[in-house]
């Protein structure tokens, strides 16, 4: 039946899965010739095949043509077309996150696993970073709301994005496209799919993609070369076999490769402190962008200063088979399927840290910064049904290794830079000292403060390095430091879902399933070339510093001295660290047909987000924490909901309210000078989920539209509740608040026309937007980090064949060219936001921030500007 029932669908392959009318929280119907439905939408929500509105969960569907039209080549353009779910970058495409009804994973630490899962026909992807590629040829995507940990696995707890690509055809076929657009893009892809043999099948695409930078780079001091950034230069190969043996076996063989070699990302500065005179004085121009009167908030500018280079290599490939045998004589019928996967991903990347023009802060693109994730997956299921029950059971495991380098290189402006640091500093706190950008000398190599006139200040030199006009160790122009952190894990779990037909009407589904993690990390933290000799000898002659110049200064002295990457702590540290743990995850769910148009349906869940490590320099002070170990999270879900199907099932309207609790919530955080994962004591996600799809009776018309209410708090928590209670005080705006990429409010509308126009040629035209209510795009929750609500567009309009055979499409992205921040984010030892102490006034009491005393610069990386160009597209 395997075979018969294949065959007889891929000769229809141009109808079954094209139509793609939906939006916003679900899919079209899924049949182009024939009378659009909402029986049409099938989803594998549940590992098996079910209409839409027999799901009790909230999912997003979106067919292929549905993606095409909205501009969808990977995950991140795909949040246009999900309410209450945003995709981010930020310091490369490596460390790009997904998040759902406002959770999700910060992406800048590789030891964190991801809150919203990615799977990628039948494979899970471990990290957000590892599935943002060229998706190539897609059958469809489901987005699935909430926790999705008794199917989908562990780290699961937000949702997840299940992307089912073309499969292989027996009957012959080709299609291609050619794109061109502004910034230089240029865009080819092709595809061919057909039979090998009765049995076998096969299907190649290839695709590539070059576009110029969106910012525009002033490169100060040198040695980049590249004028601008966050540019597209990659290509995507994948392969399939499809082979039928018998009429009750299917294997399906995927082997996939990508490549980038692109530079991002720089930043841009939203607010310049007043560090910007020391910036200035060492660099070549002025370094950054000049501030606003009074230190204000600069004006939007795609304008970044870098002057070394922010190149990403990054290389992902794998296989997979999946098995499908049905085996009619057992249980009255069952179906056993075996997913097998392997994949590498690796990632080479060189960065500007500081995201000046000045030489400060660096790490090259020579292979010692970045992270690989190499990982084995093998998952077994045995599903069956019959009268009364639906039932699965199943065993998943995988074994994973990542490797993560580290590196710091200073530059030849580190030292001047941060002894005019100090010295302003200092001197801010002497009466009659000068303060950049003042007759203050750069003392190349060495780190002093100086006085008025200009001198080395009497007795300075001896409570530093033990002579009244001694100098000591400065920091060497070069590599600092080389670490390396190597995280093994291995992972088993067993599952099981049944669905109960007590009723016609009432079905009960009970999900359990178990699992066991064991992670151990080996990590080799080296200062090289002398790096942290500086650290050293301020620290040895801490207690003379506080006596000539006070315990605050001696602090701050030290502090800048023993940062994460010039800390002689660090020195030939090596960790060894193993830990094991096992959650039980599962789910209850009730639902109730009242007629044939109305489902009302009742669920709860529980997932779980594996334990981990911090693969950083983590720090208390000066002083390295002695375990980088975070614990698991887990959260509790209660959904009710009702999907609806009306005006002769046409007109499908959905609506869920949600409540949901986590606990021990890994936040990953910029501290400043590393990111570092704190397990937050409770968040909670609570709102609305509402959907809409109209079928019009205009032929080819459909409307649709969703929008998502969101209240995702942080509990009430001091220093105590933190696993590291030294990081509350840059957390100290967390309790109580909302969560960031949290916005209240998130909408999304389309409207989709696709019809025949005679003489054998159609024409069309869409037009999806989304609006987000304001939120906060810092971690942090710094007030600087806020982005206002703002709406975007995408359209496009198609003119070409009726039978496919070819299409011109003019399309835009960012219609309206709105103006928006990705991230913002703490320019590095450019300032400080958080204070030392409790603020008992100012304009936050009660925390450890006062905007009055914020000296910080604020950096943020950008949304993409509006795009447009023109696709030629062909099918046979």
């Amino acid at each position: 039946m395997r075979l018969t029932n294949i065959l007889r669908t891929t000769v229809s392959a141009a109808v079954v899965g094209a139509c793609a009318f939906g939006f916003a929280g679900v899919a079209s119907a899924q049949d182009q010739d024939g009378p659009a439905t909402v029986d049409d939408i099938i989803v594998t929500a549940q590992k098996r095949e079910q209409n839409l509105q027999d799901v009790p969960i909230v999912v997003t569907s979106l067919p292929a043509e549905q993606l095409e039209n909205a501009g969808v080549r990977d995950i991140k353009d795909l949040q246009i077309l999900t309410p209450g779910m945003t995709v981010t970058s930020t310091q490369s495409e490596a460390s790009t996150t997904a998040r759902i009804r406002g959770v999700g994973t910060v992406g800048d630490n590789p030891g964190l696993e991801s809150s919203v899962g990615v799977v990628i026909d039948g494979v899970y992807r471990s990290r957000n970073s590892v599935g943002f590629g060229d998706l190539g040829e897609m059958s469809r995507i489901e987005v699935l709301k909430g926790p999705q940990g008794t199917l989908f696995g562990k780290n699961t707890s937000a949702g997840v994005i299940n992307i089912l690509t073309e499969a292989p055809s027996f009957n012959y076929g080709a299609s291609g496209e050619l794109t061109m657009g502004n910034y230089g893009a240029v865009g080819v892809s092709a595809s061919v799919t057909g039979p090998i043999s009765d049995q076998l099948a096969f299907r190649l695409y290839a695709g590539h993609r070059e576009r110029d930078g969106f910012y525009d780079v002033n490169i100060g001091d040198g040695p980049r070369e590249q004028k601008d950034d966050q540019n597209q230069d990659f290509s995507t190969f994948r392969g399939q076999l499809l082979w039928l043996p018998n009429d009750n076996t299917s294997i399906r063989i995927i082997a996939d490769y990508t490549k980038r070699d692109e530079y991002c990302c720089t930043g841009v500065q939203i607010r310049t402190g007043p560090t910007y005179p020391l910036v200035d004085l060492v660099s070549s121009g002025t370094g950054q962008r000049p501030p606003a009167t009074g230190f204000g908030a600069l004006p939007f500018s795609r304008q970044a200063f870098a002057n070394r280079g922010t190149g990403q290599d990054i290389q992902d490939m794998g296989v997979s088979l999946e098995a499908n045998i049905d085996l009619p004589d057992l249980f009255g019928g069952a179906t056993f399927t075996s997913i097998s996967s392997w994949r590498d991903w690796n990632g080479d990347i060189g960065m500007d840290i500081d995201y000046t023009g000045a030489d400060i802060l660096y790490r090259n693109q020579n292979g010692g910064y970045g992270y690989s994730v190499d990982n084995l997956t093998q998952e077994f299921r045995l599903a069956g049904s019959n009268e009364r029950l639906d039932w699965l059971v199943g065993v998943f495991a995988t074994r994973e290794r990542i490797g993560r380098g580290d590196t710091y290189y200073f530059g030849a402006d580190y030292g001047p830079f941060l002894s005019l640091l100090l010295t302003a500093q200092l001197n801010a706190a002497t009466a009659g000292a000068p303060t950049p950008p003042g007759p203050i000398p750069i003392n190349p190599g060495r780190i002093g403060c100086f006085t008025a006139a200009g001198q080395t200040a009497a007795g300075l030199g001896s409570c530093l390095y033990g002579g009244p006009s001694a100098v000591g160790p400065g920091f060497v122009v070069g590599q600092g430091v080389a670490d390396f952190y190597d995280q093994e894990s291995s992972s088993l779990a067993i599952f099981t879902n049944n669905t109960w037909h007590i009723t016609d009407q009432f079905d009960l589904t009970l999900g359990l399933r178990y699992t066991q993690d064991d992670k151990s990390l080996s990590a080799q933290q080296r200062n090289v070339n002398g790096n942290g000799a500086t650290c050293a000898a301020f620290g040895a002659n801490a207690a003379a510093i506080a006596g000539a110049l006070g315990a605050g200064a001696a602090q701050t002295i030290v502090g800048n001295a023993c940062l994460p990457w010039s800390n002689a702590a660090y020195a030939n540290r090596n960790i060894e660290e193993n830990f094991d743990d096992g959650e039980l995850s599962g789910t209850i769910k009730a639902s109730y047909r009242l007629n044939d148009s109305v489902m009302a349906y009742a669920s709860y869940a529980r997932g779980y987000k594996s334990f981990g490590y911090n693969l950083d320099r983590v720090q208390t002070g000066i002083t390295p924490v002695a375990s980088l170990l975070f614990p698991s999270e887990v959260v509790d879900s209660y959904e009710a909901g009702v999907k609806m199907t009306l005006v002769n099932r046409t007109l499908l309207l959905n609506a869920t309210y949600f409540d949901q609790t986590f606990n021990d919530f890994q936040l990953n955080t910029f501290l400043g000078t590393a990111f570092v994962v704190e397990s937050i004591p409770e968040l909670t996600s609570r709102g609305i989920d509402a959907d809409m799809l109209w079928f019009t009776p205009i032929e080819g018309l459909s409307l649709s539209g969703g929008v998502t209410y969101t209240n995702t708090e942080y509990g009430h928590f001091t220093a105590s509740d933190l696993t590291n209670p030294g990081n509350f005080p840059q957390l100290s705006l967390l309790p109580g608040a909302r969560a960031s990429f949290a916005p209240e409010w998130s909408l999304s509308a389309s409207v989709n026309y696709d019809r025949s126009i005679g003489n054998g040629l159609r024409a069309g035209f869409s037009l999806a937007g989304k609006y987000m209510s304001e939120y906060n795009t810092g971690s942090d929750l710094l007030p600087w980090k806020m982005q206002d609500a703002f709406t975007t567009l995408n359209g496009r309009i198609s003119f070409g064949a009726e039978d496919d055979s070819w299409t011109v499409d003019v399309w835009a992205q960012n219609l309206t060219d709105e103006e928006y921040l990705q991230v913002a984010y703490n320019g590095p030892l450019q300032g400080t936001a958080f204070q030392s102490t409790l603020q008992t006034g100012g304009t936050h009491p009660g925390t450890y921030y006062n905007g009055n005393l914020d000296t910080q610069t604020y950096d943020a990386f950008l949304g993409q500007p509006r795009t447009y160009g023109v696709s030629l597209r062909f099918k046979y």
